[in-house]
C-alpha cells in the first residue's frame, strides 16, 4: 500500500509529513554566473574617444526623434483648432453663436474646412478674441486680464531633483498661457535643452543661449569697476575676448520665434553648462559683482519685460549659478515634485538650500551696505507653489495628503494626475495641447487636457492675484505722490 502511494498519490511521504510535488522555482538570475563567460561578453576597455562616438549617435537620434512632430518640410508647425475646441476651451461662446458672428462679419477669420466643421489657426483665434472682447457680451471675459503699466510676471520652475516634471510643467504652462491669449517668452536654462526641443528651437552654440546675457552683465560691471580703478590710479582689470564680444550682444538677438504665434524662446544647448564654471571665475575676479542679478538686469534693461505678459524659465536639476539667477529673477516660484517620500524629502532639502543660499547673500550684501550707509536688500517672491506631478490617486493619495499637510500654503490644491496622453504626445516631442484630439477617444482627450488646464487655472489665479496686488500698491504710491 505504501509503495503504491509513493507512485500514484499526488503527495509524497516525507519524514515531517505530506509535501506538495510543486516543481522547484528557478534560481535567481544572479546565481551561478560564470566569470569566464562574462569576460567573453565584454568589449575592449573604453577610452574617451568612445564617448564621442556614443554622443554622435545620440545627437543624430535626438535630432531624428525631435523631428517626429515636424512637417515634411522640416518645420515644426502648430496644428489648427476645431470649432468644438475653440468654443469649449478658447472662447466662451456657443458654436451656433460663433457661426452667426462669422456670417455677419465676413472680414473675420472664417476658418478652413467644410461648413459644419471649421478649423482655425491660433492666429485666427487671437483675432476672434479681439473681436469678442469689443463686440461680445459684457458679462463675459474673452481676453485674460493683464494690467497696463506693469511689467511681465516671471515664473521660474525649479527643483534640484531630476525627473519631477519641471520641463513638462514649464512647457504646458507656457502653452496654456498662450492659448489664453497671453504673450509668452520661455527661457531654457537647462543645458540638456529639452524645453528647446519641445518648442522646436535651434541653438547653434552658447552664444545663442542665455550665456551672453550673464557675460554682458559682468562685462558692464567690470567696466564700472575699471572706471573706479582708473580714478584711483589703480591698474585696470582686463576685458577678455569673451567679455568684449558679449557687450555687442542684445538679449533681443537671442530670442527666436517658435511655431506658436505668441510664444518666443531663448533656447539652450550643451555648451550653456560652461556658465556654471565661468560665473564663479568672474565672481572671484570682481567680488562686488552681484552675479544673481545678471539675468534680471538683462531682461529689465532692454525692455523685454514690457514686450511679454509672462516669462517662464526652465532650470537645471541643480542649485547652480544658472538656477540662482532664475530664482532671483522670479516673481513666482513653482516647485514640481512627485508624491513619494524621496521627492518630498528632496524638495524639503531644496527649500533648505534656498534659505541657506539667499540668506547668505543677504547677510553678506547687507553687511557692506550698512557700512556704506545704504538701504538693505532682501529677496522676495510674490508666491511659491509646490505642485504634485504624475499623481496616481489610487496609490498616492495618503502620502500626497501628508505632503500637503507639511508644506501647507506652499502647495497647489490640484494634483496633476498621470495621463497616457502625456506619454503619447511626448513620443512626438509635443505638448498635449499640440496633439490632435482626433487621435484619441474624446473622453480620454478631455480628461488628459483637464490635467493641465486645472494646473494652469491655479497658476493663473496666482498670477492675476499678484498683478492685482501690484496694481493696488501702484495706485497707493501715485495717490501718495499726488497728495505730496
Amino acid at each position: 500500500m505504501c509503495d503504491r502511494l509513493r507512485d500514484t498519490h499526488p503527495f509524497r511521504i516525507h519524514p515531517r509529513g505530506l509535501m506538495s510535488s510543486t516543481p522547484k522555482a528557478p534560481t535567481p538570475s544572479y546565481f551561478n554566473i560564470d566569470p569566464e563567460a562574462a569576460a567573453a561578453r565584454l568589449s575592449d576597455p573604453i577610452d574617451t574617444a568612445r564617448f564621442a562616438k556614443a554622443a554622435a549617435f545620440a545627437s543624430k537620434g535626438r535630432d531624428d526623434l525631435a523631428r517626429r512632430g515636424y512637417a515634411p518640410d522640416g518645420k515644426k508647425r502648430l496644428r489648427k483648432f476645431s470649432t468644438w475646441e475653440v468654443c469649449r476651451y478658447l472662447l466662451d461662446v456657443a458654436p451656433a453663436h460663433l457661426r452667426r458672428v462669422l456670417k455677419a462679419h465676413p472680414d473675420l477669420p472664417q476658418g478652413s474646412g467644410e461648413a459644419g466643421s471649421k478649423w482655425f489657426t491660433l492666429e485666427e483665434v487671437l483675432k476672434l478674441r479681439e473681436h469678442f472682447a469689443t463686440e461680445g457680451a459684457s458679462n463675459k471675459q474673452y481676453k485674460s486680464w493683464r494690467p497696463e503699466g506693469l511689467p511681465a510676471k516671471i515664473i521660474s520652475v525649479a527643483n534640484f531633483k531630476g525627473g519631477v516634471g519641471k520641463t513638462s510643467t514649464c512647457a504646458h504652462l507656457a502653452m496654456s498661457a498662450a492659448l489664453d491669449g497671453y504673450r509668452v517668452l520661455v527661457i531654457d536654462l537647462d543645458s540638456q535643452g529639452s524645453l528647446t526641443s519641445i518648442m522646436g528651437g535651434e541653438v547653434a552654440d552658447e552664444w545663442s543661449t542665455a550665456f551672453p546675457m550673464l557675460a554682458k552683465d559682468f562685462a558692464r560691471h567690470l567696466q564700472d569697476e575699471n572706471a573706479v580703478r582708473k580714478a584711483r590710479g589703480a591698474p585696470e582689470l582686463p576685458l577678455d575676448e569673451t567679455l568684449t564680444e558679449s557687450l555687442g550682444v542684445s538679449p533681443r538677438n537671442l530670442i527666436q520665434a517658435t511655431h506658436w504665434p505668441n510664444i518666443d524662446l531663448i533656447g539652450a544647448q550643451l555648451n550653456l553648462y560652461w556658465a556654471e564654471f565661468q560665473v564663479p571665475v568672474w565672481r572671484m575676479q570682481v567680488r562686488s559683482w552681484p552675479l544673481w542679478d545678471a539675468l534680471t538686469n538683462a531682461l529689465s534693461s532692454e525692455g523685454i519685460l514690457d514686450d511679454y505678459d509672462l516669462i517662464f524659465i526652465d532650470t537645471p536639476p541643480a542649485l547652480g549659478y544658472l538656477t540662482i539667477n532664475a530664482l532671483a529673477a522670479a516673481d513666482i516660484l513653482l516647485v514640481p515634485l512627485g508624491a513619494s517620500f524621496l521627492e518630498f524629502d528632496s524638495t524639503g532639502r531644496f527649500f533648505d538650500m534656498l534659505y541657506s543660499t539667499f540668506a547668505s547673500i543677504e547677510e553678506g550684501e547687507n553687511r557692506i551696505r550698512r557700512q556704506d550707509g545704504l538701504p538693505e536688500m532682501k529677496f522676495e517672491w510674490d508666491a511659491v507653489r509646490a505642485l504634485i506631478t504624475r499623481f496616481d490617486a489610487g496609490q498616492q493619495t495618503d502620502l500626497a495628503n501628508v505632503i500637503q499637510a507639511y508644506f501647507g500654503d506652499f502647495m497647489t490644491t490640484y494634483r496633476q494626475e498621470v495621463t497616457a496622453m502625456v506619454g503619447q504626445a511626448g513620443e512626438q516631442v509635443n505638448g498635449i495641447y499640440e496633439a490632435d484630439y482626433r487621435e484619441f477617444n474624446r473622453d480620454t482627450y478631455v480628461r488628459g487636457r483637464e490635467t493641465f488646464d486645472r494646473t494652469w487655472a491655479e497658476v493663473k489665479e496666482v498670477v492675476l492675484g499678484t498683478w492685482w496686488r501690484d496694481l493696488q500698491m501702484l495706485k497707493q504710491e501715485e495717490s501718495g505722490n499726488g497728495e505730496a
